[in-house]
């Protein structure tokens, strides 16, 4: 789920055609034959989510060879240059066959008419059954489905247990209970911040309104609105910034903070609670060994128990329409998304895998620093909005201008207000 955008779909496509008319750079490759005229797949993958992925690119080649017959190329693109790439790809039809693409980027590419709809596919594999429901919605777009969920991670809270068991505190189970140990974590352990709250964290903010019972933007009749101003989601609002205003469990230079920020904090021992993603205990562990044993995590906790749901953010494998290699992409996108590989690709970037079945083992893990995250992405994973605009909403970075100005002086009622004009605005536009 990576959201760097420059200009709309609309607007790069018209560029792209021009550039089509002039030539292309030669390094998008599609499609082809190989040397020995057997058929050759062009799969693109963003670059620097697993670190070293040549053994896994080398066992999918094999893999893909074995099952079809087929040679598969891969060409690692930056998260950076994607979007627009993409883009290009779609207008001039000399992209690859298959694409990872952002979870949130899904539904605007579906809405411009780029990727195929497998929905068909999906039903008659099975493989639609067995997806995890938010990784499903993900690639969903006026009911059908334009990609399949290849890996993903979500968010939990990752907290010092040395610190719990010196004050003889329970990991908290609701949102009173997790209020409560903030207060005790200030009084008792004054040099730490309980749990900081991040005013450029939007995935730490969005369970809180989620938690409550609000929705960030809600559909009907094909229209998007926005919902952050609803009363439910700023009695989210209202506890989660709270937190920091009235219970001081936060700084004031956490105003402006990311969450790689409040990971950092955490690594030097500034603060007892954090939220971060699934992939982030071993970066904290690498950064300072001796956290090792002190480290635990745990699932937010619902407003009255139970999980709180959690940003569930990832990459879907997409078909682009313009791939001569409809029948043989399926093939390699079934493979990677239910094979070995799938778990391969999971462990070694330390995501999980798509499927309910290959993420079971996960949540039925000993170990601490998975087993709460599995079970929170099996049972409480959601997705935002697969609304065609959500792309430009997070890249327009509103969530995070909102808990800013909360932070700072401005009333919930006021900047929820701001922030949900802003998304009908976006979501709206043509």
């Amino acid at each position: 789920m990576r959201l760097i955008r420059t200009a709309g779909v609309a607007a790069l496509a018209a560029s792209a055609l021009v550039l089509t008319a002039c030539g292309n750079d030669g390094s998008s490759g599609g499609s082809s034959s190989d040397s020995k005229g057997g058929k050759t797949l062009t799969w693109w993958v963003m670059k620097g989510t697993n670190p070293d992925a040549s053994t896994f690119y080398a066992a999918a080649k094999k893999e893909f060879k074995k099952r079809t017959g087929a040679s598969l190329k891969i060409q690692e693109i930056q998260w950076a240059d994607a979007h627009d790439r993409l883009v290009r790809a779609f207008a001039s039809g000399d992209g690859p066959d298959v694409s990872e693409i952002g979870t949130t980027w899904t539904p605007e590419f579906a809405a411009a008419g780029g990727l195929t709809d497998v929905t068909a596919k999906l039903d008659k594999s099975g493989l639609g059954k067995d997806l995890v429901p938010a990784l499903k919605a993900s690639a969903t777009y006026n009911g059908k489905q334009y990609g399949v969920g290849w890996y993903a991670g979500v968010r939990s809270i990752i907290y010092r247990k040395d610190v719990f068991e010196k004050h003889k505190l329970s990991v908290p189970k609701n949102w009173d209970e997790l209020e409560q140990t903030v207060k005790t974590l200030k009084k008792e352990e004054p040099k730490l911040m309980p749990l900081p709250v991040a005013g450029d964290a939007a995935y730490a903010t969005i369970p809180f309104v989620w938690g409550a019972g609000g929705e960030l933007a809600t559909e009907q009749g094909g229209k998007w609105t926005g919902t952050i101003d609803s009363k439910e989601s700023k009695a989210g609002l209202d506890f989660y910034t709270g937190l920091a205003l009235k219970d001081k469990s936060s700084s004031v230079g956490a105003t402006t903070w990311r969450e790689t920020d409040v990971l950092d904090s955490f690594v030097k021992g500034k603060s007892a609670m954090v939220i971060q993603g699934n992939w982030t205990p071993k970066t904290a562990i690498a950064g300072d060994p001796s956290l090792k044993e002190k480290i635990g995590a745990f699932p937010i906790p619902g407003k009255d128990g139970g999980i709180n749901p959690a940003v569930l953010g990832g990459s879907n494998l997409a078909i682009l329409k313009t791939s001569k290699n409809q029948d043989l992409a399926w093939q390699f996108v079934n493979m990677m998304t239910t094979s070995q590989l799938a778990k391969d690709w999971a462990d070694q970037a330390g995501y999980f895998p798509s499927t309910n079945s290959a993420l079971k083992p996960f949540a039925e893990s000993t170990d601490p620093l998975v087993k709460p995250f599995a079970e929170t992405m099996l049972k409480a994973g959601k997705t935002p909005p697969s609304a065609p605009g959500w792309g430009t909403v997070e890249g327009n970075k509103t969530i995070p201008q909102m808990v800013q100005s909360i932070l700072t002086g401005t009333s919930v009622d006021k900047a929820a207000k701001t922030a949900s004009d802003s998304v009908t605005k976006t979501l709206q536009e043509k």
